[in-house]
């Protein structure tokens, strides 16, 4: 196993499986990079930590379910879904809150973290939005 995989593993259980973005902080670099389909470009933990806030805190169940996981050149890549209940209100990456909606999403997604000396530099997560908000009940079929 190289090392990406290692870290990408290791956030995964920490951030999406365990809730605890203390330690999922801890293995991105200080000025580390995050793309997203619904915030864009976030950059630096304090910024990154909020946005993992916005969909952890929504989400008390959640859990992430791997199916495929790739690792070459100091990247990692793991495809797979994103699972929960949201029970919690959600903020969104414009500020606004979501109320609990009670709606079970199951959300095919992928990552692909970029590692450096132990660190992420770069992580790219790609999700489908407006099936999550199908999913969540806020926008019609």
């Amino acid at each position: 196993m190289n090392q990406a995989r290692d870290v990408l593993d290791r956030l995964t259980e920490t951030a999406a499986n365990q809730h605890d973005l203390e330690a999922a902080m801890s293995l991105y670099a200080a000025d580390a990079v995050v793309m997203t389909p619904d915030a864009g470009e976030i950059r630096g933990r304090d910024e990154i930590t909020e946005y993992w806030h916005g969909l952890i805190d929504g989400f008390p169940d959640g859990h992430y379910e791997s199916i495929s996981k790739i690792d070459a050149d100091g990247k990692a890549v793991d495809e797979g879904y994103f699972e929960g209940t949201n029970t919690a209100p959600m903020k969104t990456p414009t500020g606004e809150t979501i109320q609990p909606t009670g709606k079970h999403v199951k959300l095919r997604s992928c990552d692909v973290a970029t590692v450096k000396d132990g660190m992420i530099t770069e992580h790219h997560l790609y999700f489908d939005e407006g099936e999550f908000m199908r999913q969540l009940g806020l926008t019609r079929p």
